[in-house]
């Protein structure tokens, strides 16, 4: 359990009153970020240090927690990609204990599928709970490990083994699995006595690929002060959810550190998962640089030295940035610390460490995978070369033979050199250095780092306003003097903001910013449109053909012609009425939201403070709306005038208008009656939309926007310019008027500076007091550097 100092009790209250402090100020709170703060006083606060082992599946996680341990607590085996989660925490030794929860029905079949998939077995309407299925697949299993030639002896094998403890485990402990829940079971209800039992039972592989989850509770300085050791499923997992489980734990706030497992010591480079992790790591600002970086399976670039050249560009250039790069064989380093424990006896662990699996086929030993990597070491690794010890490995002698004959002429020493080169001893020393003595400071120091830019704000925006709160007068006349010598300036600075405002109103139109005027313009576009549309559904040729020859008295009949110019005059004078009618409303709006806005702006309220009056604003942009209006509406006149033209291309030869043209011509021409002009209405009709549809949506679509976004800018900013001008011609109106409420206005200014500076002394005070306390956690946290800034009160 994590002890808190007891200066740092109440850090958690002492940092939240900084930032209640910087909420305060709304500049400050926009700008500044406070969750890195927030984010480093957790991890300094927190009871929990959680350390993540990730990597790929067969990386060596599991045996590296192993051999930091130096108890076997996890379940690793070449090959076999486990998708339990593991939590290490610390228990006293007389309290140690495990927690163990099962995979359910479901994710159990989803990994035989997924395992089936790559050893080739074809399975169909799978039931696990069906006894004869469950001995199918584990005969198949048996059956590609007996034709490879053992587990160990190809990548088949070891996936077909995997497959073969998946069945078994469920086989075996079915009792305890539900269908679709995960069940939890502390060791009590198996009947344990104690840790070592249960970490037996869960460390064999037909139990081990059944569980979800392992919380274990055991005693060792290493997980004092709240550190949790976190192995998960490789993030290459074979099974989806297992893989996303381990990349999604590295981006959780929560990890406080992570220790990267990585592959390229026995691959050469770094795979896509790997890379993937490493961007993942950089992208969670809780870890920030507690990043271990592990190269486990070096002792493969022992034989190898193109590999060991590749591994050594790879640091060079990709790790470069961070000196906890660490080169480690998990295995020769956990197992050499368990041997030290044997002797010839045992045959130095052959009968005890790895009894079960020197159990053979027809009665022959298997070799433990440790027993052929150190009979590997003695010959050809070539560390033993500058030493005392010349072993040799005899051909006629099975391994195990080998591996006992060894021991037994050179004994433990030999032992300490292959832990020594393993590299575990280096790497357990550095971080048991980092959590024992590095870790709290480094924590505390992140709090430090993170407040600093955060109190260096506040400092300086609290000295700003102490000294504009002391250069104000103290005294009523010495205020109304100063106020009267800034009016000038006032009446200046209200009218320049004034005319900025306007201007950039007239910017924010024509730049279409303004959501309520495009929306009425997009009212007048559509209205106009579809009045268009109206006119010629409504279009009555009858009607049309009676007006024009009611203009010639004389003339019983009229030509196509003579109708075509009646409706021409008739659509674009009804046009023209209804955008002007749109104009009048867009105009209004316009200036009626406009005038809204300026009476609500600050130099609007301050000016009319100053002359009880707003200078003729509110008056002058009201008639600003008829000016607009006027001028609008004779651009409007003008346009739909030109639409009694016909538009040059309507006659264009080779165009469908010419062409609509002509037959409605030869249609009209077979009698000389009203007749054949209504029965040609439905063309008629087609004549005028294809010459009427091309001028409106010019207008409405390309120019008349512009146009009135050119009047408005006309009109509105030369008012502008001299309303402003206006604004400062008015000094002897706000003089008088100030004169007469100055001495009221003073008193309550001078009461209201006086309120401030005592507002913000209790807050430099609240502040002050909050960092020596921070200032003195960090000292005893033995954090000396950057201490943060106090704040001095100006007499």
């Amino acid at each position: 359990m994590t002890k808190i100092h007891p200066h740092c009790e109440n850090l958690a209250s002492q940092v939240n009153q900084v930032l209640e402090l910087l909420q305060k100020n709304q500049e400050m709170r926009s700008h500044l970020d406070t969750y890195p703060v927030e984010t480093s006083l957790r991890k300094a606060i927190s009871p929990r240090f959680e350390i993540v082992f990730a990597g790929a599946f067969s990386a060596g996680k599991s045996m590296l927690i192993n051999a930091l341990l130096e108890r076997e607590l996890l379940y690793s085996a070449e090959g076999h990609a486990t998708g339990i989660e593991c939590y290490i925490e610390y228990a006293p030794l007389d309290k140690e204990r495990v927690v163990m929860t099962f995979l359910s029905e479901t994710e159990i079949l989803q990994q035989i599928i997924a395992i089936s998939q790559r050893v080739n077995i074809n399975l169909q309407d799978v039931s696990i709970t069906d006894s004869h299925i469950i001995d199918g697949i584990k005969q198949k299993c048996q059956e590609i490990i007996d034709k490879e030639g053992g587990v160990n002896k190809s990548e088949l094998a070891k996936q077909a083994n995997a497959l073969l403890l998946l069945a078994e485990g469920f086989e075996t402990n079915k009792d305890k699995i539900k269908p679709h829940d995960n069940a939890t079971y502390s060791m009590e209800q198996f009947n344990f006595n104690n840790l070592t039992e249960a970490a037996s039972y869960a460390r064999r592989g037909k139990n081990s690929a059944v569980l979800k989850r392992l919380d274990y509770y055991c005693y060792h300085p290493l997980l004092e002060d709240g550190n949790v050791l976190v192995d998960l499923p490789g993030i290459d997992a074979p099974i989806e959810k297992d893989a996303k489980l381990s990349l999604d734990k590295i981006a959780n706030p929560d990890t406080s550190l992570v220790i990267c497992v990585l592959k390229p010591a026995s691959a050469g480079d770094l795979t896509q998962k790997e890379t993937e992790l490493l961007e993942t790591i950089k992208s969670n600002p809780a870890i920030r640089n507690r990043v271990f970086y592990v190269f486990n399976r070096i002792d493969e670039t022992w034989y190898s030295g193109q590999l060991r050249q590749r591994l050594d560009n790879l640091i060079n250039s990709d790790f470069s940035h961070t000196n906890r790069v660490y080169k480690t064989s998990g295995l020769l380093g956990f197992y050499g610390s368990q041997i030290k424990n044997t002797s010839e006896v045992n045959r130095f662990g052959l009968d005890s460490i790895f009894a079960d699996s020197i159990k053979g086929i027809g009665g022959e030993e298997e070799t433990p995978q440790f027993v052929s990597e150190f009979n590997n070491y003695c010959a050809n690794s070539g560390k033993l070369t500058a030493s005392n010890f010349r072993v040799s490995v005899n051909g006629y002698d099975t391994p195990n033979q080998n591996y006992v004959r060894i021991l037994k002429e050179w004994g433990m020493p030999l032992i300490d050199k292959l832990i020594q080169d393993s590299g575990i001893i280096f790497f357990k020393e550095e971080i048991t250095l980092y959590l024992t003595e590095e870790k709290r400071p480094e924590l505390f120091k992140n709090l430090s780092d993170d407040l600093q830019p955060l109190c260096l704000n506040l400092k300086k925006e609290y000295q700003k306003q102490q000294r504009e709160l002391y250069s104000q007068p103290q005294e009523i006349e010495l205020m109304k003097q100063q106020e009267l010598t800034r009016l000038n300036n006032k009446l200046q600075e209200i009218g320049n903001d004034f005319y900025s405002y306007l201007d950039e109103e007239v910017n924010r139109l024509i730049n279409q910013e303004n959501k309520q005027f495009n929306q009425d313009f997009q009212q007048l576009q559509s209205r106009f449109v579809n009045h268009l549309d109206e006119l010629l559904d409504a279009f009555s040729v009858s009607e049309t053909y009676s007006l024009a020859v009611k203009a010639h008295p004389r003339n019983q009949t009229a030509p196509l012609i003579a109708v075509l110019v009646e409706a021409l005059y008739y659509i674009s004078n009804s046009l023209e009425d209804v955008l002007i009618e749109e104009l009048q409303y867009l105009v209004f709006n316009y200036v009626n939201d406009l005038v809204t806005a300026v009476r609500k702006q600050g130099f609007y309220l301050e000016l009319t403070r100053l002359l009880n009056g707003d200078a003729g604003i509110y008056d002058e942009l009201s008639a600003l709306e008829n000016k607009l209006y006027q001028a609008l509406k004779a651009v409007a006149t003008s346009e739909c005038d030109r639409y009694v033209r016909e538009t040059p291309q309507f006659y264009s030869e080779g165009t469908f208008s010419i062409y609509q043209f002509r037959e409605t011509l030869k249609q009209t021409s077979q009698a000389y009656d009203a007749s054949s002009m209504v029965e040609a209405e439905p063309a008629i009709r087609q004549l005028l939309k294809l010459d009427f549809e091309p001028k409106v949506n010019t207008t409405i679509r390309q120019v008349f926007r512009q146009t009135i976004n050119q009047n408005i800018k006309t009109n509105l900013l030369p008012l502008a310019k001299q309303l402003a001008d206006n604004i400062l011609q008015q000094y002897d109106i706000a003089r008088d008027n100030l004169q007469q409420t100055l001495e009221q206005e003073a008193k309550e200014k001078i009461a209201y500076n006086q309120q401030l500076m005592t507002e913000i002394k209790q807050d430099i005070l609240v502040y002050n007091e909050a960092i020596s306390g921070i200032n003195n956690c960090l000292e005893a946290m033995k954090v000396f550097e950057n201490k943060l800034p106090l704040i001095n009160l100006l007499d």
